[in-house]
Parts: structure tokens; C-alpha cells; sequence
């Protein structure tokens, strides 16, 4: 849903949390944050009509938002997210990690739920306003970080299949560990061969709640398998490689070429695209196209497929050790293409490994306005 009433600029007000955390408070969270299990003190707050356009974008407290019984949101799931992350530099800088890629996606996502588009610049925006309000939340460890959570969804009330006409736009913040408690050991994953992620026309290509609702009964089934996470293939013929559960998956064949699999139910990923350009540009061939189950498991058994890894925004890559599934096993021993494309890929993100293809993006600013400096009530 195109957005024809965007003024050129959105005007922030910002409103001080008067029960932030303390800094020995969060100084503690930061020394070990985990993953999405604490919040910042603010949040981003932008309101969208189909009459007024986006309008009254503030900084305010984090906490509950107010929901009418009868919220679309409720009935309806007419919900998008998106996730990216802030980056610490060694001079103590803010930096995020392709945003722009990130505000494109979410307005994908957003023609596809049938919601307004947020231009990438309010997109942007946003994520500078919540920087210059919690910028003392992005971590300084290794491998940490400040997960971004930017989120849309239909708060009209009303009981009715159609578009919502009243929407608001959110972005959270969560200090931020490792993924996988195991780090960057290789992990097991489990083929789900009874539950389809998403089908043919469907909104697997979007990143909304539902397609992550329904993988959740696989991943339980993972789980009990003893696997971190789940593979599923398409709904159709129940033999092509998807995703997983949260993740893009990417196999290497012994030559070097890496393979990931193509489909119009995949969402697509902004670390997996990343990665695949590293791999180009150190002259690997790199393979986008449909693969089945078979390919993969008489490949790794005639040693054609030698490595297979999971990227995503939340993890970055993660080697895949194992999968199980129904009757039969797939195993790699080789780690050493994932890793090494994610220490590169990792040294781009923090500043230590040169930005060749300029995909990073300073969020803070010396002269960037504060919570504290100018605060609307």
C-alpha cells in the first residue's frame, strides 16, 4: 500500500524514560546480554492513516503498548518486522550493517500484508533516533551487538477482513550474545518432513509473524530430536530445499561453488546475499536455483558437497555439523568456508575489515541530538 501523503522529513519529539536503568544496571546486562531477553529504555513510536498519512513520530519510554479487543492485528495478523543490528567500532562509533537493504525489504513485506510503506528514510531515521536516545545500550565485548527490532501493524479497531486504515510503526532495541548457546560450534538440524513453512503464493517471502508462527510446532519437533534448528522443503512437491526456520541455508561442493536454493517462498536474506557477494567477489561461482533433499544427501556422500552453513541477521553464519532426519543422516566435517566468509563478513560489520562495497552506515553523530538534550512531554 503506497504511502501518498509522506512529507518530506519527519519532525521527532523525544520524551525521557524517568525510570531508565542505572549504568551499574546496565552495565551488568551488557556484560552478559543473551539474546533478545532485555530491552533498552526507548522506543520509536510512528502513527500512519489512510487519512493523515505517517505523522506524530516520537522517542518515548519502552513499554506496553495499548491495544483495542478489536485491533486487526488480533483477528487478522496484518503484522511485519524487520531485524538488523547497531555495531560498536573500536572509537566507539555506531555503526549498522546494510539499513537500507532492511527498509527495501519491510516495504516488500509491506505490499505484501497490505500495509502503507515506510520510505527508507523515516526507516533511517528511526534508527537514528533510537541510537541517539540508547546509544550507551550497543555493547563493546566481542561479538555483541544492539539488535534492532523495527515492527508494523494494523491497530485499528475493527471487525472486518480488509485492510487496516490505522497502522503503527515501532522499532526496540536488545542487547545482544551469541545466538546459539554453543557459539560458533557446528550445529544439528532437523528436516521437517511433515509441516510446510510456506506455500506457493503464500507470504513466505515476507518477514511477518505468521510464517514464523507456523514453523513453531517444527521447531519443537527439532528439539526433541535434539537439533537447534529446523529445515523444511516446499509444500508442493515435498523435495526442494527452502529455509530454515530462521535462517537461509548455503552448501559448498568441493570446487568451491556455493549453492542456495532459489524459490518464491524464501524471505530474502540480507546476510545470505552478503555473504554469497564476499564468496564472488574471492572468485567462488556461486549457485541460486532449486535443490532437492536427494542432491544434498548423495553429495555429501559422494564428497561433492563437502560444507553447509545457516546465515541470518541473528546468528550471521553458523556451521552445519548434522541433519537428521526421518531414516537417514547428512553430516559435514568441514567448517572452514563458513567461517572464514563470517570472520570477513564480522570484520566489515565492526569496523576491522575494509567496507569494500560500502555497506555500512553510521548511526550516531556528534552532534546528534539526545533524549536528555530536548525532551517533549
Amino acid at each position: 500500500m503506497k504511502n501518498l501523503l509522506a512529507p518530506a522529513t519527519l519532525n521527532f519529539t523525544r520524551r525521557l524514560n524517568p525510570e531508565a536503568l542505572a549504568e551499574l544496571e546496565r552495565t551488568e546486562i551488557l556484560s552478559d546480554p543473551g539474546f533478545g531477553k532485555h530491552f533498552t529504555d526507548h522506543m520509536v513510536d510512528i502513527c500512519w492513516s489512510a487519512r493523515g498519512g505517517w505523522h506524530r513520530p516520537r522517542v518515548q519510554p519502552y513499554g506496553p503498548i495499548e491495544l483495542d479487543p478489536a485491533a486487526a492485528v488480533l483477528h487478522y495478523g496484518q503484522e511485519i518486522f524487520e531485524g538488523l543490528k547497531a555495531y560498536r567500532h573500536a572509537d566507539g562509533s555506531i555503526w549498522s550493517f546494510r539499513p537500507e537493504a532492511n527498509a527495501a525489504r519491510m516495504q516488500r513485506s509491506a505490499r505484501r500484508l497490505a500495509l502503507p510503506e515506510l520510505p527508507t528514510e523515516y526507516f533511517l531515521d528511526s534508527l537514528r533516533e533510537l541510537i541517539a536516545a540508547d546509544g550507551a545500550w550497543v555493547p563493546t565485548a566481542p561479538d555483541t551487538s544492539l539488535y534492532l527490532r523495527p515492527f508494523m501493524f494494523a491497530k485499528e479497531a475493527f471487525l472486518g477482513v480488509r485492510p487496516a486504515e490505522k497502522v503503527n510503526y515501532y522499532v526496540i532495541a536488545s542487547p545482544a550474545g551469541a545466538y546459539f548457546s554453543g557459539g560458533l560450534a557446528p550445529v544439528c538440524i532437523w528436516l521437517s518432513t511433515t509441516y510446510s513453512r510456506a506455500g506457493k503464493g503464500g507470504t513466505g517471502a515476507a518477514k511477518t509473524g505468521g510464517n514464523y508462527a507456523s514453523s513453531l510446532i517444527a521447531q519443537a519437533e527439532a528439539y526433541e530430536h535434539d537439533c537447534a534448528q529446523v529445515l523444511f522443503l516446499d509444500s508442493e512437491e515435498e523435495k526442494f530445499l527452502e529455509e530454515l526456520g530462521g535462517m537461509n541455508i548455503v552448501l559448498v561442493k568441493k570446487d568451491g561453488t556455493l549453492l542456495t536454493p532459489a524459490s518464491d517462498s524464501i524471505l530474502e536474506g540480507i546476510t545470505r546475499d552478503s555473504i554469497l557477494q564476499l564468496a564472488e567477489d574471492r572468485g567462488h561461482t556461486v549457485e541460486r536455483r532449486r535443490v532437492t533433499i536427494d542432491e544434498w544427501r548423495e553429495g555429501a556422500a559422494s564428497g561433492d558437497i563437502v560444507e553447509a552453513f545457516a546465515c541470518g541477521t541473528a546468528a550471521v553464519v553458523a556451521p552445519i555439523g548434522l541433519l537428521k532426519a526421518e531414516g537417514f543422516e547428512i553430516r559435514h566435517d568441514s567448517t572452514e568456508l563458513a567461517l572464514s566468509l563470517r570472520e570477513e563478513l564480522t570484520g566489515i560489520q565492526y569496523g576491522t575489515v575494509e567496507d569494500r562495497h560500502g555497506w555500512m552506515m553510521r548511526l550516531d553523530s556528534d552532534d546528534s541530538a539526545t533524549v536528555s538534550d530536548s525532551v517533549a512531554q
